[in-house]
């Protein structure tokens, strides 16, 4: 299509910046809409006085595997700005740190020689001989993983996670979707010098230089037609567009174009189910992790988070990722979960959460004490992770809507993929194409 299009794309996310950046360069006329103050989504920062560097709300990073975000950052002449090092991740097994990656570090895993060999075999299979998800999205992963890896190494490493992460939903995830968390993972992580929002604003400014503009704090009210065409309502007044993308969570969407939800595509969006996640990151004023683990994952023995060893599934020191010398010279920790929307979590104040988590830092470093904590923050999300259930390809809506001229991208439909910035400019340049081809 050679005309030149108006098209207004609501959210200033990686899909929504990657969408206004494939259709600026084809010349069309973008207005992207922001309810926030900065542009980011889910993968926003924040900055401390102190800082030269900002922190993502929720722990984010990039896998050298991540082809479509390192391939725009080539576009844009930034590559120079990517840091890809090696941090170590562990897991917390029968009260110790072990090292968790998918290499020899396994052999010091507290298992047996044979469930060893089937974990490895397991992993060397889904990592590098099998590209067939569709097969694997027809099991669940708790079979598939109890069937192939055997219940010692599923119980002691993967369950707990499971657990942790879907709570009473865990039996439910397929396959497919643990598949491709093993497929595309990396040993070597990737960051942008100065934080994630230092290379969201980066891009904001290279769609800004191709012509797109940006409405910030301007929040999207409604979706609806006008002469057969699309419109957006934003503070009362009422844009005409030749096309409108929507970033928009499951549950906006439906709000914003409340006529979908009689149509059989509104159902499937109806349908589609996720968990929310929070984050408790605290400013200390010395090291929690000193044998230099960055990432920790912790296991979760009760799908109840009262009844648990842990309240929550990841500790992440991020000072053992990047030098604290960006940050003021804080060690940066973050206490991570996965919970749905109704959870006690969601309604806590933010002193009683991190009085909840305390508790677990001690258990890891019995050294610890309140003390050490200089600043906290907690960031909360209600739509964080999509639970793909068995055959769930099936379940995943069109980019197009029947709304004329309305298409719709979002985490939910990166499956098999999991959630995260790269499959956010994946689908975002799907929905530019699509949008005009």
């Amino acid at each position: 299509m050679n005309s030149k299009l108006r098209i207004g794309i609501i959210g200033a996310g990686a899909a929504g910046m990657a969408a206004a950046w494939d259709l600026t360069r084809l010349g069309h006329e973008v207005h992207l809409y922001e309810a926030e103050s900065k542009v980011g989504g889910l993968a926003a920062g924040f900055k401390d006085d102190n800082w030269d560097w900002t922190m993502e709300k929720f722990y984010h990073h990039w896998f050298q595997t991540d082809k479509s975000i390192l391939k725009l950052i080539d576009d844009m002449g930034k590559s120079g700005k990517v840091l890809f090092p090696r941090p170590k991740t562990s897991y917390w097994i029968d009260g110790k740190v072990v090292r968790s990656e998918m290499n020899l570090s396994a052999l010091s895993l507290p298992l047996s020689f044979l469930a060893i060999i089937r974990l490895g075999l397991a992993g060397v299979y889904l990592k590098f001989l099998t590209r067939d998800w569709r097969a694997l999205e027809k099991v669940t992963a708790d079979s598939w993983m109890r069937r192939w890896m055997g219940d010692e190494a599923y119980n002691k490493l993967w369950r707990p996670l499971l657990i942790g992460k879907f709570a009473d939903r865990y039996q439910e995830v397929n396959m497919a979707w643990m598949w491709a968390r093993i497929y595309t993972r990396s040993l070597r992580l990737g960051i942008y010098e100065g934080g994630f929002q230092a290379f969201l604003e980066d891009f904001a400014k290279a769609v800004t230089a191709q012509g797109a503009t940006f409405h910030l704090n301007s929040p999207v009210e409604a979706i609806g037609t006008q002469d057969g065409k699309p419109t957006l309502t934003v503070k009362g007044q009422v844009e005409v567009f030749d096309r409108v993308i929507s970033t928009a969570s499951p549950g906006l969407m439906l709000k914003l174009a409340p006529s979908l939800m009689d149509t059989p595509y509104g159902k499937q969006i109806a349908n589609l189910k996720s968990i929310g996640a929070l984050c408790v990151v605290l400013a200390l004023k010395q090291s929690l992790l000193t044998d230099g683990t960055y990432w920790l994952n912790l296991p979760a023995t009760s799908a109840d988070k009262s009844a648990s060893q842990f309240p929550f599934l990841a500790l992440v020191e991020h000072t053992n990722f990047m030098d604290k010398s960006h940050y003021g010279g804080d060690v940066l920790v973050y206490c991570g979960d996965y919970v749905p929307t109704d959870h006690e979590y969601f309604s806590m104040t933010e002193d009683q959460l991190v009085e909840r988590f305390l508790p677990a830092l001690k258990k890891v470093n019995p050294a610890f004490s309140a003390d050490w904590i200089r600043k906290s923050w907690v960031w909360r999300a209600p739509y964080a992770q999509p639970i793909p259930f068995v055959n769930h390809s099936q379940n995943i809506p069109a980019l197009k809507t029947p709304l004329p001229g309305v298409y719709w991208a979002s985490m939910s439909q990166v499956y098999p993929w999991d959630r995260g910035t790269n499959y956010a400019v994946e689908i975002g340049q799907q929905v530019a194409k699509e949008a005009v081809g």
